[in-house]
């Protein structure tokens, strides 16, 4: 059985949801391979995984007290380790038991929270937050709050965490609702058509708009974060607004939706899984959902190249036999025909 480091990517360790730190899942991961063992031993074969000797009594006695592990009466005394679907289950239900807890306690804790703000007197309407690590973690949180839809803008600057892409998927395995508008200025950005594919793949709405006025989170109908100052070069100059339920709140979501109404839709479909960008360029279908798209988020031709990974020529050809197809005059005037119905088929 191979063995992380717990020192190193062990940190990604699966028992940690039941309390055990990665040394400890380790150690007992040795001891159902050599059960029973002496101390020696298992400092012996936990040198490989990268296990300190001096840390190693420390750790048994820490198993033995949570039950992962027994300790014989011999001496020197050998360590067994206890069947998991016994011992881990034991710890499991306790973990969801306190997690359980810990939700009713959050909303004891929300309830009190809305009540004290309803009762204040100017109620809070806006807070300022400041510093690139506290407006990261507030848009995180706002994301993450999401109970039934987040509606975003999606424009520079592009400062998000690399888990915001990983907490929009966690919302939609969840059945939150998640509606993306994109700025065209991201749809030409390398990657962007493969990111917007798969997000659309896993449930995301996504529609484009060539230009969009602020960048813009809003989570159900109860907060918004509004990005007002990003400079790169000093984080602590970083700067958002955090809307409380208002006319403000209001205004943000008449916003959204009235945007929403006039982006055209982007309809592509997600990647085949390990397809390679060369098989899926042999798909008429798939070709011209990706042209349509590219078409409608006002992308000129070399970029749309790029985006496709095609030559100019190709894609000037391309776009040309798509406008022939739908009759259209201009290339605006064929992606917008095209967004909104099936892409035609080809001769």
């Amino acid at each position: 059985m191979t063995r992380p480091s717990p020192d190193g990517p062990a940190a990604q360790h699966a028992l940690g949801a039941a309390g055990l730190t990665p040394a400890e899942e380790a150690v007992y991961e040795l001891l159902i391979d050599s059960s029973p063992a002496t101390s020696a031993r298992v400092a012996s074969l936990g040198a490989a995984a990268g296990l300190r000797p001096e840390a190693l009594p420390g750790l048994l006695g820490t198993l033995e007290a949570k039950g992962l592990v027994t300790r014989s009466s011999d001496e020197p005394p050998r360590y067994a380790a206890v069947a998991p679907e016994v011992a881990l289950d034991v710890l499991l239900v306790t973990a969801e038991r306190q997690l359980l807890q810990a939700r009713e306690r959050a909303a004891e804790l929300d309830r009190a929270y809305q009540r004290r703000a309803t009762e204040e007197a100017p109620q809070v309407v806006v807070e300022v937050v400041t510093g690139h690590r506290a407006v990261q973690q507030r848009q995180a949180q706002i994301q993450r709050a999401a109970s039934h839809q987040l509606r975003c803008f999606s424009k520079p600057p592009y400062f998000d965490p690399p888990g915001s892409v990983a907490a929009q998927h966690e919302l939609l395995a969840r059945g939150v609702t998640v509606r993306m508008i994109y700025e065209r200025e991201f749809v030409d950005r390398p990657g962007a058509l493969r990111q917007i594919e798969t997000m659309i793949g896993a449930g995301q709405q996504a529609r484009v708009l060539p230009g969009l006025p602020m960048k813009l989170y809003l989570m159900d109908d109860r907060f918004a974060l509004l990005l007002l100052r990003h400079q790169p070069d000093d984080p602590d100059a970083d700067a958002a607004l955090v809307v409380h339920p208002s006319g403000l709140l209001q205004a943000l979501s008449r916003l959204f939706e009235g945007l929403w109404q006039r982006a055209l839709p982007l309809r592509l479909r997600p990647p085949a899984p390990g397809a390679a960008s060369s098989s899926r360029a042999r798909q008429p279908g798939h070709d011209d959902e990706r042209l349509i798209a590219l078409l409608v988020a006002g992308l000129t031709d070399e970029a749309i190249a790029r985006q496709l990974g095609i030559g100019y020529r190709t894609a000037e050809r391309r776009i040309a036999d798509l406008m022939s197809r739908l009759g259209a005059h201009t290339r605006f005037q064929a992606g917008v025909q095209a967004a909104f119905r099936h892409p035609p088929t080809t001769e």
